[in-house]
C-alpha cells in the first residue's frame, strides 16, 4: 500500500539539514544540524529561532516535565539545557561514549535515552540514560542506535538499529535501565533512522538508503510507503492538533562537508489517519 495518493506540501525549506522534529506547544520544534541552530515552525509555515549554536551539531530534542529544552550536541558528547534565555550542560557523557552523540528522547519523567555512533571496527553503540539531575550509564548497546520512541504506557523503548537494519524494542526497568531486549522488525536492506509512533503501534520509519518513509506494522509488515523522490529520508515526527499531521525532514544528499554550504533541507507535511501515540 502507497501514500503516495496523499497530498504533500512543503511546510519549510531552505534548511541545511533538519533533525530531531518533537512537536510540543503547537509547534514543531527541530535541530537543523549543519545550520547549526534549533527551529520551531508552526502548522502555517512560520519559522522561529529558538537558540543558535555556533561550532555546534545539534541532533536529538526533548523536554524535561519542567519545561526546558535538551539538547544533543553531537561532537563535543553533551547534553545541553536551553530554560528559554540561558544555555547549559545538562550532563556530559564523553567519558561514556567515544564517538559522536546522535538521536535522543526524552520521557514523562525527564529521563532521556541518547544515541550514538558505532566505532569503525565495532559496529555496536551505546544507549546512554541521562537522568534528570544528569547522571548518565549506559544502559544497552546496539548496531548504531538512531531514533527511539516510548509506549505510550511508559514500559517499553523501540529504538532504530540503523546498521542492524531492524527495529528493537526493550523493557523499560523501574530504575530506567533496559531489559528483555527483542527483535520488534527486521528491515533487510533498509537502514531506519528517524521513527515515531502511531495509536496503532505501527512505526512510521525514515528509511534514509531506500529515499522513503515507511509504516511498519510489529513483526516487520510495510503497511504504507512514502517515496521522497530520491532525497534522503532524515526524520518524522507526528503532531498537529489531532497528532495526524506528519512531518518528513529530508534533504539532498551531499558530503558532510558540502552540506554546511546547501540550504535544500526540507519539511513536508500530509495528514494520515491513525494519529500519533505518546510524547510527540
Amino acid at each position: 500500500m502507497s501514500a503516495a495518493s496523499l497530498e504533500l506540501r512543503t511546510l519549510t525549506d531552505g534548511l541545511v539539514f533538519g533533525e530531531g522534529p518533537r512537536w510540543h506547544d503547537d509547534r514543531l520544534w527541530f535541530s537543523d544540524m549543519h545550520g547549526e541552530a534549533v527551529w520551531t515552525v508552526d502548522l502555517d509555515g512560520h519559522r522561529e529561532l529558538v537558540v543558535e549554536l555556533p561550532g555546534r551539531r545539534p541532533s536529538g530534542l526533548g523536554f524535561l516535565p519542567g519545561g526546558d529544552l535538551l539538547i544533543v550536541s553531537m561532537a563535543e558528547r553533551e547534553i545541553l539545557r536551553w530554560d528559554g534565555s540561558e544555555l547549559s550542560v545538562h550532563a556530559d557523557v564523553s567519558g561514556l561514549v567515544a564517538t559522536a552523540l546522535n538521536d535522543m528522547f526524552v520521557g514523562e519523567n525527564g529521563n532521556a535515552y541518547v544515541g550514538s555512533f558505532p566505532l569503525v571496527a565495532e559496529p555496536a553503540g551505546p544507549i546512554v540514560l541521562v537522568e534528570p539531575d544528569g547522571a548518565a550509564r549506559i544502559v544497552a548497546e546496539v548496531v548504531f542506535p538512531n531514533g527511539t520512541v516510548i509506549t505510550p504506557d511508559g514500559r517499553t523503548l523501540i529504538v532504530a538499529e540503523s546498521l542492524g537494519r531492524c527495529l528493537t524494542a526493550f523493557d523499560i526497568d523501574a530504575d530506567g535501565g533496559l531489559s528483555g531486549r527483542r527483535l520488534f522488525a527486521d528491515l533487510p536492506g533498509r537502514g531506519p533512522d528517524g521513527i515515531c509512533l502511531d495509536a496503532e503501534g505501527a512505526i512510521w520509519a525514515s528509511m534514509t538508503l531506500a529515499r522513503q518513509f515507511e509504516r511498519i506494522l510489529p513483526g516487520g509488515e510495510v503497511a504504507e510507503t512514502i517515496s521522497v523522490d530520491g532525497r534522503m529520508a532524515i526524520a518524522c515526527a507526528l503532531g498537529g492538533p489531532d497528532r495526524r499531521t506528519l512531518f518528513l525532514l529530508t534533504a539532498n544528499e551531499h558530503t558532510a562537508d558540502a552540506l554546511r554550504g546547501t540550504h535544500d533541507g526540507r519539511i513536508d507535511v500530509l495528514q494520515v489517519p491513525v494519529p500519533g501515540a505518546g510524547i510527540p
